[in-house]
């Protein structure tokens, strides 16, 4: 087993799963995004997914993955240069932009949480793991664009639904390779059900009932995320939100009608052109 001192000196504890922005479901990063402001973009990116690919992995031990993710947050803060090149790339990019460091170290509170524990009680502990795992990401964007904190609560229920639909669309990819299960087990149990059960190669009817409970609660994250865009002024970033709150209606939608356990359910061509269209309607 390699630990992480050995791997920083051969240069870095970071263990890139080979996914790029092009595998991720909703545009990071896009040509909406303002050509001087994009490499701060994709450095915030180049971290998420270094950090987040160490908690997914499923061959070190989570000791190994908290070692690993705490030299990244010491390279980050400036406690050390070395073994993070996407620490050291992020932080650079923070002093030149001016955007606060807390975007990227709440981050790493959740990608903790993901080499420790497997199982959610309840949507209330979803939610909080949503705040670290998915709200700062929005809230980093706003800063960028200098945007208001008021902005805040939608732009988090638009993450929270981001993250939600995705576990949903991994469900039987997360409880197989790295024995995790984001659906509320209180859900699951009122159905008579285990976390086993999303194992099965079909969705049965109990399960289907606890997706949809899923779903009408993220119809009401999307409800809140859907007044985004009007209240951000740059205008880029307010069609690139309109463009995300679409797709993630759509998503949602496929999941209410399609079944993640039979097949990866993921947006089409279609989806995107439609969700473009709707987006370009903030451009005045």
């Amino acid at each position: 087993m390699t630990s992480a001192n050995d791997n920083t000196a051969s240069g870095t504890v970071e263990a890139w799963s080979g996914k790029s922005r092009g595998d991720e479901n909703f545009p990071v990063g896009s040509v909406l995004i303002a050509p001087a402001l994009r490499a701060h973009v994709h450095a915030y990116y180049a971290f998420a997914r270094n950090a987040d690919d160490i908690g997914d992995s499923p061959s070190l031990p989570p000791a190994e993955k908290i070692t690993r993710l705490g030299l990244m947050e010491a390279v980050l803060k400036g406690q050390r240069n070395g073994g993070s090149p996407a620490a050291l790339r992020l932080r650079q990019s923070f002093a030149a932009s001016g955007v606060p460091n807390i975007h990227a170290t709440e981050l790493l509170i959740a990608f903790r949480q993901d080499a420790m524990k497997g199982r959610y009680a309840n949507w209330a502990e979803l939610m909080e793991y949503c705040r670290y795992s998915a709200a700062p990401v929005g809230r980093f964007l706003l800063d960028l664009h200098g945007e208001s904190h008021d902005t805040w609560p939608a732009s988090d229920a638009l993450c929270a639904s981001l993250q939600v639909l995705n576990h949903m669309q991994d469900c039987a990819k997360d409880l197989r390779e790295l024995d995790r299960c984001y659906i509320p087990q209180d859900w699951l149990q009122a159905e008579g059900l285990t976390t086993d059960s999303i194992a099965q190669a079909a969705t049965t009817p109990g399960l289907r009932r606890v997706f949809t409970k899923m779903l009408d609660e993220t119809d009401r994250l999307n409800a809140l995320a859907a007044t985004l865009p009007g209240q951000i002024k740059d205008r880029r970033m307010r069609i690139e939100a309109a463009i995300i709150v679409r797709l993630a209606l759509r998503l949602a939608a496929r999941l209410r009608h399609e079944d993640p356990l039979a097949t990866r359910v993921k947006l089409s061509k279609l989806d995107l052109f439609t969700a473009t269209l709707t987006g370009l309607k903030y451009a005045p």
